[in-house]
């Protein structure tokens, strides 16, 4: 199937179609608009929760709108739920499946045989292999970093682990685990996952609350690894310049986190940005500095699935960090990248956020750390968006829970 459409996207995002196994014919492109204007909101559902924002412009910012052309294309649609994603040096990209297996996929979509030499994963409900980068000095070592739900006696728990990509991609040598977030605990939801590199070298990891009640409040407590933001060298001790939050965890950079599964350098600045799921709405959108406390379940812009509010049901107190942008009804908030590519001059050092629930790819404009615009790519093609990368053609690749692997760039 082959359409084109124009975008509407500060309401209701680009319309694209794709069917088919390995469809590399479908495309979309925008009419000339302008990102010199805002728009109305591109949120317009009623939010869960009657509580006000902090500050101007925290949620709900108005929408802008893409001017250059630029088409969405689906290269592979049989990946098997597809988690993370990473732009190898070659042009090809690793990327992990919940189940457990790693693949290699061209810029093409060309899918490699599964990459063996992986420990086992626990992949019931939301664990399983999950967010991958590679060494910034992969073209020498060849060393991929991987979290992953650790089946362990107790239970599982967010481990990381490393190992060397064989020359001919077709196996991790001498795969091991380097860091477990720990208690253990039996449960099935709020690993995080998510694992990258920050500019001194060292691996940043985000560990989940575990969603429980019993385990909600660790994500509080300085001595436990749940919850939180974990920097670490690539054997898996705590980075030097780590901030002393507590003895007990010297490897913990920030906490109070409920379920981190988006994170990112930004380009110029070198700080980390981390995307958040709240409960019902409340999800979030942080900038981390070192040794801060992001306030999960003490406030939040949530309220129960239930409908009931959480804790105090207060969204602001002294000590603890605001967002600089949430959702309120949620979206879903996964894997995010910021654009650094220059065929599309008005997405550089924007902030690209794949949404689940959302069905969506959120593009938020950033300056002076404040969220200055939104806008909606992709929401016609009802996919769930789970991680989201930057080619080395400049391009943006995100996977989807489906499975497919779609390609945004230029026209």
């Amino acid at each position: 199937m082959h359409k084109k459409l124009p975008l509407f996207v500060a309401v209701s995002g680009i319309l694209l179609s794709a069917c088919g196994n390995n469809v590399t014919n479908s495309t979309s492109t925008t009419d000339s608009l302008s990102t010199d204007s805002m728009y109305a909101a591109v949120e317009t559902k009623a939010p869960n929760s009657a509580t006000k924002s902090a500050f101007p412009g925290q949620t709900r910012i108005s929408g802008v709108k893409t001017t250059t052309e630029f088409e969405s294309k689906v290269l592979n649609s049989d990946l098997k739920s597809p988690w993370g994603i990473v732009s190898l040096p070659n042009g090809k990209f690793l990327i992990t499946e919940k189940a457990g297996t790693m693949k290699i996929v061209s810029q093409d979509g060309t899918l490699s045989s599964t990459v063996t030499g992986i420990p086992k994963v626990d992949a019931e409900g939301q664990g399983g292999l999950l967010g991958v980068t590679i060494d910034p000095a992969f073209d020498q070592n060849r060393m991929v970093y991987w979290a992953f739900a650790e089946p362990v006696s107790g239970g599982n728990l967010t481990s990381l682990a490393k190992g060397k990509l064989s020359a001919d991609e077709k196996s991790i040598e001498n795969a091991v685990v380097i860091y477990r977030a720990t208690p253990a605990y039996d449960g099935k939801l709020h690993y995080g996952g998510r694992v990258v590199f920050d500019k001194q070298g060292n691996l940043l990891l985000s560990t989940g609350e575990r969603s429980d009640m019993e385990t909600r409040v660790q994500a509080q407590d300085p001595k436990s690894g749940l919850g939180k933001v974990i920097r670490l060298t690539t054997d898996g001790k705590a980075a030097a310049g780590n901030p002393s939050i507590d003895p007990a965890r010297p490897e913990i950079y920030s906490y109070g986190h409920r379920n981190v599964q988006g994170m990112a350098i930004h380009p110029v600045t070198g700080d980390l940005w981390e995307a958040e799921f709240g409960p019902r709405g409340g999800d979030e959108i942080n900038l981390i500095q070192a040794g801060k406390n992001y306030g999960w379940p003490t406030i939040t812009y949530g309220i129960e699935y239930s409908g009931a509010t959480i804790g105090e049901g207060i969204t602001q107190k002294a000590g603890l960090e605001q967002p600089v942008y949430y959702w309120d009804p949620s979206i879903s908030p996964s894997g995010i990248t910021f654009y650094t590519g220059t065929n599309i001059p008005e997405w550089e050092n924007n902030l690209f956020v794949g949404a689940l629930s959302g069905m969506h790819i959120a593009r938020l404009v950033i300056e002076n750390n404040k969220v200055t615009g939104e806008e909606r790519l992709l929401s016609g093609e009802n996919q769930r968006f789970r991680a989201i990368a930057q080619g080395n053609d400049g391009a943006l690749y995100a996977v989807t829970d489906q499975g497919r692997l779609y390609r945004i760039g230029k026209k």
